[in-house]
């Protein structure tokens, strides 16, 4: 068994761009931000900040052209792919890419005012896009009864 699960809480770095496959599905990316901050040896306060390319798709994604805008903070889950393509040239590119399971909206309703849409109407977006997901139908591994004989 293996595991493919990424957490990211961070922030947009740009409007999403959403564009609709000929199926009509609908497919989102944005960048995300994600900062940390230590102090260094001198004693100075030193900030990193890693940018991952966020894909979301269907509901999910029709959710972020709605109401996920440059600066706004996200919970993104999901998991991590890398795609490679020929470009040009011939050399061998690659990308790598945070595939969103599930997106949250943080921060306050103050931090949202002038967006348009009040903070619960887009996260009862986010939920009932998740809900409808392919990922949320899926089978759910089942727990062992707590009555079950151990083998050890």
């Amino acid at each position: 068994m293996s595991v493919n699960k990424v957490i990211l809480v961070g922030n947009v770095g740009k409007d999403p761009e959403v564009r609709h496959l000929d199926s009509g599905i609908a497919v989102a990316n944005f960048p995300l931000a994600t900062s940390e901050s230590y102090k260094a040896k001198n004693g100075e306060r030193v900030t990193t900040t890693e940018w991952h390319n966020i894909v979301l798709w269907r509901g999910l994604a029709e959710v972020a052209e709605k109401y996920v805008t440059k600066g706004r903070q996200l919970y993104i889950e999901g998991r991590i792919r890398t795609r490679s393509w020929d470009d040009k040239e011939g050399n061998k590119r690659y990308t790598t890419e945070i595939y969103g399971d599930q997106m949250q909206m943080l921060g306050t309703k103050a931090d949202n005012q002038g967006g348009g849409a009040s903070q619960d109407q887009a996260q009862n977006a986010v939920q009932a896009a998740q809900a409808s997901s392919p990922a949320a139908s899926q089978p759910q591994v089942q727990e062992p009864d707590a009555e079950d004989d151990l083998p050890f």
